[in-house]
Protein backbone atom coordinates (compact mmCIF):
# COMPACT_ATOMS: atom_id res chain seq x y z
CA UNK A 1 0.00 0.00 0.00
CA UNK A 2 1.46 3.59 -1.60
CA UNK A 3 0.30 6.02 1.12
CA UNK A 4 1.52 8.86 -1.18
CA UNK A 5 -0.32 7.28 -4.21
CA UNK A 6 -3.56 7.14 -1.94
CA UNK A 7 -3.41 10.40 -0.93
CA UNK A 8 -3.38 11.83 -4.60
CA UNK A 9 -6.42 9.33 -5.32
CA UNK A 10 -8.56 10.54 -2.69
CA UNK A 11 -10.90 13.34 -3.51
CA UNK A 12 -12.21 15.95 -1.10
CA UNK A 13 -15.25 18.16 -0.90
CA UNK A 14 -16.13 20.95 1.77
CA UNK A 15 -19.49 21.00 2.99
CA UNK A 16 -21.42 23.69 5.64
CA UNK A 17 -20.85 21.56 8.86
CA UNK A 18 -24.72 21.17 10.53
CA UNK A 19 -25.61 21.87 13.97
CA UNK A 20 -25.79 25.35 15.81
CA UNK A 21 -23.99 28.35 14.59
CA UNK A 22 -23.40 32.29 14.73
CA UNK A 23 -22.80 34.85 12.34
CA UNK A 24 -20.05 32.69 10.22
CA UNK A 25 -21.80 29.73 9.87
CA UNK A 26 -23.67 29.91 6.99
CA UNK A 27 -20.34 31.53 4.95
CA UNK A 28 -18.00 29.15 5.57
CA UNK A 29 -17.62 25.79 4.62
CA UNK A 30 -15.89 23.62 7.37
CA UNK A 31 -17.45 20.09 7.17
CA UNK A 32 -14.74 17.39 4.92
CA UNK A 33 -15.93 14.73 3.11
CA UNK A 34 -13.55 12.16 1.43
CA UNK A 35 -13.87 9.75 -0.76
CA UNK A 36 -12.01 7.40 -2.02
CA UNK A 37 -13.15 4.84 -5.20
CA UNK A 38 -11.58 1.35 -4.16
CA UNK A 39 -11.91 -0.63 -7.66
CA UNK A 40 -10.48 1.88 -9.40
CA UNK A 41 -7.54 2.41 -7.31
CA UNK A 42 -3.73 2.11 -8.32
CA UNK A 43 -2.20 2.61 -5.50
CA UNK A 44 -3.62 -0.85 -3.97
CA UNK A 45 -3.06 -4.89 -4.90
CA UNK A 46 -5.34 -7.24 -6.05
CA UNK A 47 -5.15 -8.68 -2.45
CA UNK A 48 -5.48 -5.96 -0.53
CA UNK A 49 -8.58 -4.38 -3.13
CA UNK A 50 -10.33 -7.53 -2.13
CA UNK A 51 -9.87 -7.91 1.41
CA UNK A 52 -11.08 -4.03 1.85
CA UNK A 53 -14.22 -4.83 -0.35
CA UNK A 54 -14.93 -7.25 2.00
CA UNK A 55 -14.22 -5.78 5.26
CA UNK A 56 -15.76 -2.73 4.59
CA UNK A 57 -18.67 -3.80 2.64
CA UNK A 58 -21.18 -2.07 4.73
CA UNK A 59 -19.15 1.12 4.82
CA UNK A 60 -18.92 1.17 0.45
CA UNK A 61 -21.70 2.44 -1.72
CA UNK A 62 -23.29 0.68 -4.84
CA UNK A 63 -20.30 1.76 -7.09
CA UNK A 64 -17.45 0.58 -4.17
CA UNK A 65 -17.03 4.61 -2.98
CA UNK A 66 -16.13 5.01 0.53
CA UNK A 67 -17.06 8.05 1.73
CA UNK A 68 -16.26 9.51 5.38
CA UNK A 69 -16.91 12.83 6.85
CA UNK A 70 -15.38 14.88 9.29
CA UNK A 71 -17.27 17.62 10.99
CA UNK A 72 -15.40 17.87 14.39
CA UNK A 73 -13.02 21.09 13.71
CA UNK A 74 -13.83 24.66 13.18
CA UNK A 75 -11.11 24.68 10.71
CA UNK A 76 -11.21 22.83 7.55
CA UNK A 77 -7.61 21.61 7.42
CA UNK A 78 -7.83 20.41 10.63
CA UNK A 79 -11.32 18.60 9.37
CA UNK A 80 -9.15 16.96 6.49
CA UNK A 81 -6.18 16.17 8.29
CA UNK A 82 -8.23 14.11 10.51
CA UNK A 83 -10.53 12.64 8.24
CA UNK A 84 -7.30 11.45 6.12
CA UNK A 85 -5.99 9.73 9.71
CA UNK A 86 -9.32 7.73 9.88
CA UNK A 87 -9.14 7.00 6.33
CA UNK A 88 -5.69 5.22 7.49
CA UNK A 89 -6.50 3.57 10.09
CA UNK A 90 -9.66 2.29 8.57
CA UNK A 91 -7.43 0.67 5.91
CA UNK A 92 -5.00 -0.30 8.12
CA UNK A 93 -7.64 -2.25 10.56
CA UNK A 94 -8.97 -3.65 7.00
CA UNK A 95 -5.74 -5.05 5.52
CA UNK A 96 -4.66 -6.77 9.22
CA UNK A 97 -5.24 -10.21 8.73
CA UNK A 98 -6.83 -12.09 11.37
CA UNK A 99 -4.77 -14.97 13.30
CA UNK A 100 -6.04 -18.62 12.91
CA UNK A 101 -8.04 -20.00 15.60
CA UNK A 102 -6.43 -23.69 16.64
CA UNK A 103 -8.78 -25.82 18.84
CA UNK A 104 -7.57 -26.44 22.03
CA UNK A 105 -8.41 -29.19 24.14
CA UNK A 106 -8.40 -28.72 28.14
CA UNK A 107 -5.56 -30.33 29.97
CA UNK A 108 -6.40 -33.57 32.14
CA UNK A 109 -5.64 -32.10 35.22
CA UNK A 110 -7.93 -29.14 34.39
CA UNK A 111 -11.01 -31.50 33.85
CA UNK A 112 -9.87 -33.38 37.15
CA UNK A 113 -10.04 -30.14 39.45
CA UNK A 114 -13.17 -29.14 37.59
CA UNK A 115 -15.33 -32.06 38.16
CA UNK A 116 -13.08 -32.42 41.92
CA UNK A 117 -14.94 -28.70 42.61
CA UNK A 118 -18.05 -29.59 41.44
CA UNK A 119 -17.91 -32.46 43.91
CA UNK A 120 -17.28 -30.39 46.51
CA UNK A 121 -20.04 -28.06 45.58
CA UNK A 122 -22.46 -31.04 45.32
CA UNK A 123 -21.51 -32.36 48.82
CA UNK A 124 -21.61 -28.88 50.10
CA UNK A 125 -25.34 -28.64 49.46
CA UNK A 126 -26.00 -32.18 50.35
CA UNK A 127 -25.22 -31.49 53.69
CA UNK A 128 -27.22 -28.77 53.87
CA UNK A 129 -30.25 -30.58 53.10
CA UNK A 130 -32.92 -32.29 56.28
CA UNK A 131 -31.42 -35.71 56.90
CA UNK A 132 -33.70 -38.51 55.39
CA UNK A 133 -34.74 -40.02 58.69
CA UNK A 134 -36.60 -43.27 56.79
Amino acid sequence: MNKTQLVSELTFKAIRSSGAGGQHVNKVSSKVELSFNVTDSKALRNIERERILRFLANRLNKENILILQCDESRSQHKNKELVVKRFFLLLENALKVPKVRRKTKPKKSAIEKRLKSKKRAALKKMNRRKPNLD
